[in-house]
């Protein structure tokens, strides 16, 4: 990796929401300052909103970091679930085993536990990330237990944390009553051109660049032109382009660097991509009977992920020069595999695949062992390698825990209780290759239908569920 070189303590750019790298801006600050607000009123609520990628979760782990000992939080980041299932993940937070409640004992069961803890001097919050994926039933769920409260105040504060789409959601006539109780809302916007230098800057303090300048003064402006100032996208971006400027031996970030990530990506310039577009997802259905007793209740429903942006005619020449393939070519795919089946097999072009358990990666697994971004896979022209996004399980090749793993054809990587077998396309030309899937987003659960899979890698440590 490039830390040696450019000296630097650890990954600058890593895409998992790290709180120390967070960046304040002042739209940042006032977002954070706004969750902050619901400790100082009995009756908080705030809807924080932005794109995919514009630092949400970041600013609520920031915010849960300085959280006093006296606030009992409840964090909900599973969202695409019915009422029941809901409130049974809140209770589960709270400490409770609600599997075999009925609806009507478990809203009690959460009355009751508000009141004592107002009752015990303590302040309950609640917080949902992903909220735009809840369902209008669920919302006013929220609206409900946001109105319990003793004679003199309410028990309850609330965050909610989404997409654009949530504000929608939240703008629909029949939930005019839950926007009556929400006190303070907040749209996060993109970084300005001139905040993106601060934002590179920052990361690569803490990282320990110290004073030293990585990057070159004429690359804040392309990293500009092709994220937007979405700060996940120009993670991404710098990563590849350190990357870049590291095989090239150079130890400062050019503008060449910047341009040759870009086509290694097979990025478009933000301006030109094409707007995500919210997608209706299958509604939870309420069980007719006792709810099951397996925990935790995370089954989701398939996501579709928006569209790839399409590729630039020279781009898409250039990547497919270097690669020696047709543009949009599939150099080589993973298997993923769990208890023995295969249940998806994912193409790999030249460029980067995100995995992890929420449906803003490019492969969602939801399964309560991996982390909301566990690894990424990243591929070029000549190779390609799986790294791990600071997960809590971590990613194992030979029962070995790897941070950043060089992926030759045939190899097993456990991430969590899947497997992912690599299968490099270009190696494995003359022994036949599968039907290409649709690209996009793909997305699956801990158990599936599918074939039977070779052996998988050995044994590695038990990965312990995520809370």
């Amino acid at each position: 990796m490039y830390l040696e070189p450019f000296k630097l303590k650890e990954l600058p750019f890593r895409l998992s929401p790290d709180p120390q790298f967070l960046y304040l801006s002042k739209q940042h600050a006032r977002a954070k300052a706004y969750m902050e607000s619901t400790l100082w009123f009995t009756d908080g609520f705030v809807v924080i909103t932005g794109e995919i990628g514009s630092g949400k979760t970041t600013l609520i782990e920031s915010f849960l970091k300085e959280v006093p000992a006296d606030v009992v939080v409840a964090q909900i980041n599973q969202t695409q679930v019915s009422a029941i299932d809901f409130l049974q993940a809140v209770l589960l937070q709270f400490g409770f085993s609600p599997f075999k409640m009925r609806k009507a004992e478990l809203i009690s069961t959460i009355n009751k536990f508000l009141v004592e803890q107002y009752t015990a001097g303590r302040k309950v919050l609640l917080i949902v990330d992903e909220a735009q994926n809840l369902t209008m039933r669920v919302l006013e769920e929220i609206r409900l237990l946001s109105g319990v409260e003793t004679t003199k105040d309410k028990v309850l504060r609330i965050i909610l944390a989404g997409q654009p789409e949530l504000n929608d959601k939240l703008d629909a006539p029949e939930l005019a009553q839950l926007m009556q109780r929400v006190r303070l809302r907040f749209h996060l916007q993109a970084l300005s051109e001139a905040e993106i230098k601060s934002y590179i800057q920052h990361r690569l303090d803490v990282a320990g660049a110290g004073d030293r300048e990585i990057f070159a003064p004429d690359t804040y402006t392309e990293v500009y032109r092709y994220c937007g100032g979405v700060p996940r996208l120009i993670n991404t971006l710098c990563d590849t382009a350190m990357m870049a400027a590291y095989t090239a031996d150079r130890g400062a970030v050019t503008r060449a660097d910047i341009i040759s990530a870009v086509r290694e990506l097979q990025w478009v310039e933000y301006s030109a991509r094409p707007r995500p577009t919210p997608t209706t997802q299958p509604q939870p259905q309420e069980p007719t009977q006792q709810p099951p007793t397996q925990q935790p209740p995370t089954q989701q429903p398939p996501t579709q992920q928006p569209p790839q942006p399409p590729q630039s005619e020279p781009e898409t020449a250039l990547a497919a020069a270097a690669s020696g393939a047709e543009p949009g070519t599939t150099v080589a795919r993973l298997l993923v595999a769990t208890e023995g089946r295969t249940v998806q097999e994912i193409p790999l072009r030249i460029g980067r695949v995100v995995i992890g358990r929420t449906p803003d990666n490019d492969v969602q697994i939801d399964s309560r062992f991996i982390s909301r971004h566990h690894c990424q896979v990243i591929t070029t022209a000549h190779s390609c390698h799986i790294e791990d996004l600071n997960s809590t399980n971590g990613i194992y090749v030979k029962a070995a825990r790897v941070r950043r793993h060089h992926l030759n054809d045939g190899d097993v990587v456990l991430v969590g209780k899947h497997e992912l077998i690599y299968v490099d396309e270009r190696a494995a030309r003359g022994r036949g290759a599968f039907a290409d899937p649709a690209s996009g987003g793909v997305s699956f659960s801990d158990t599936a239908p599918g074939r039977h899979t070779p052996a998988g890698a050995p044994a590695a440590a038990e990965p312990a569920p995520l809370k």
